[in-house]
């Protein structure tokens, strides 16, 4: 049964790009397609590619159980990958965290964000990078994540669980300057809130050396046990609680953590896709 065939006739999924996403989103995948087809075989169907790599994103299954009125899993995660090497998701994401900012009557770009970090189980073969988190009791990776004020996510991280907020922060900030789309998007930033697991004196003089923020540390002030939302801090746990609607994100399948850092910007540009 062809592609074509396919999509007249099964049903459709939650999981599926809206027709007003989709017209948002061709335009920009026009450009990697082509840099990654291989030579000899016919053109997929992009929207069914994207309907594909949403579906494992949202359901959580493997690539190999995706269902079989979807494209075949070779296609979908052969496209996944070479839009994964040459950073189509990184700069697709952040094109449309600029529309959506422009949207509420914001800058494109953002002045001021929020820095924080999820510790979350890897399975028995997840992989490299993994380690313990000890105050968290979990024994898997860690996602350090950049968001705005509006909770968009603007870079993520990740590394082993046992790494430390301090030491974990810094090579978010350098990925975040590295990748091209990322550095161009938080050109405008100046301020920073954290916890107080980013406390210290020496990360807040390397901070204001290296990229000139202003480094605010947001600390509770009682003695409340249990969860309790704080002024600006609040914006990025709701980030987390967004991204965990990804049944993928719930735990990290991935063997390669760069593969988890992507799946993290899919969850989120799957999110902003129902909001343009």
């Amino acid at each position: 049964m062809s592609t074509s065939q396919k999509k007249q006739k099964r049903r459709r999924y939650p999981s599926d790009i809206s027709q007003n996403g989709w017209q948002k989103l061709k335009k920009l995948l026009e450009g990697p397609d082509s840099a990654i087809r291989k030579a000899g075989r016919p053109a997929a169907d992009l929207r069914e590619v994207i309907n594909a790599i949403f579906y494992v994103v949202k359901t959580g299954c493997s690539w190999r159980s995706m269902p079989h009125d979807l494209l075949c899993w070779q296609t979908a995660y052969g496209y996944f990958n070479g839009w994964s090497q040459n950073g189509t998701w990184e700069w697709v994401h952040s094109v449309f965290v600029k529309k959506l900012r422009c949207q509420s009557q914001r800058q494109a770009c953002p002045s001021a964000g929020n820095i924080d970090s999820q510790s979350i189980k890897t399975t028995a073969c997840g992989g490299s990078h993994r380690g313990f988190d000890a105050g968290k009791q979990i024994k898997g990776r860690k996602r350090f994540v950049l968001t705005d004020t509006q909770g968009l996510l603007l870079a993520v991280w990740v590394c082993a669980a046992s790494v430390s907020e301090k030491k974990g922060a810094m090579p978010l900030l350098r990925y975040r300057k590295r990748v091209p789309y990322l550095a161009h998007l938080c050109r405008r930033s100046k301020l920073v809130w954290v916890d107080g697991g980013y406390r210290g004196e020496d990360l807040m003089a390397y901070v204001k050396k290296l990229w000139g923020w202003c480094w605010q540390v947001v600390l509770r002030t009682d003695n409340t046990k249990g969860f309790k939302a704080l002024p600006r801090r609040w914006v990025v746990e709701r980030t987390f609680a967004w991204l965990l609607f990804a049944r993928r994100l719930n735990k990290d399948y991935e063997k390669n953590r760069r593969n988890s850092q992507r799946m993290v910007y899919l969850a989120m540009l799957a999110l902003m896709l129902k909001r343009v």
